[in-house]
């Protein structure tokens, strides 16, 4: 009796998880362990990254609301209360963009919240 070697449900399983170490350095590109270890490492690292991104965004965004902000005159943090206070309801990625493109709109906006 030949010995069974697990065919296309297991080749199928390899190969998808060598489609994702494509590309990668040494063994962990060939080599099924090293390839899985590093592909689950990769998605790990994907995740954390997702999330990382989000706060790089928002520190970004509030670094040109305050450089547009102190250039109209008033501190980031005022500003903000004094949106809070108006109940504006644009968010810091929205802000940020209208820092950069219109710094006319944004002067407006900052003369707004400055009356609260």
């Amino acid at each position: 009796m030949p010995r069974a070697k697990r065919g296309f449900k297991a080749r199928r399983r390899r190969n998808r998880i060598f489609r994702h170490a494509k590309g990668f350095y040494g063994a962990r590109g060939r080599i099924f362990g090293d390839a899985v270890e590093q592909v689950r490492n990769g998605w790990q690292d994907a995740y954390k990254a997702r999330r990382e991104r989000r706060r790089d965004f928002r520190r970004l965004w509030i670094a040109r609301i305050n450089a547009a902000a102190r250039m109209s005159g008033i501190s980031y943090s005022k500003l903000i209360n004094g949106l809070k206070l108006a109940k504006v309801g644009l968010d810091r990625k929205v802000l940020a963009d209208i820092a950069v493109r219109d710094p006319g709109g944004f002067k407006a906006i900052v003369n707004f919240a400055a009356k609260k």
